[in-house]
């Protein structure tokens, strides 16, 4: 952090060098922000038609460990995000 000498500087002087220094930390941060969606659950028919493929299919994949199932309230989901990153680029 940079120190600001207060000898020989004005009320405005200062107010100004604290406001472009609060716009600057501003700017770092619209910069690297990202804003945090909640996480999309998704049914098996809901993956299914997301990946264009057959409910056999996702079973096989689960059995595989290339998707991971999550159990919601006696409900099988699968985490949208994951069933993403799972997908491999050819």
């Amino acid at each position: 952090m940079e120190q600001i000498q207060m000898v020989g500087i004005s009320p405005q002087q200062l107010q100004d060098a604290i406001s472009n220094d609060v716009k600057n930390q501003l700017e770092e941060l619209k910069k690297n922000f990202e804003p945090k969606n909640p996480e999309e659950y998704l049914t098996r028919r809901e993956t299914a038609k997301l990946l264009k493929v057959d409910l056999s299919t996702i079973r096989n994949h689960c059995k595989r460990g290339l998707l991971k199932p999550v159990g919601l309230g006696g409900r099988v989901y699968f985490k949208r995000s994951e069933v993403e990153e799972s997908l491999i680029e050819l």
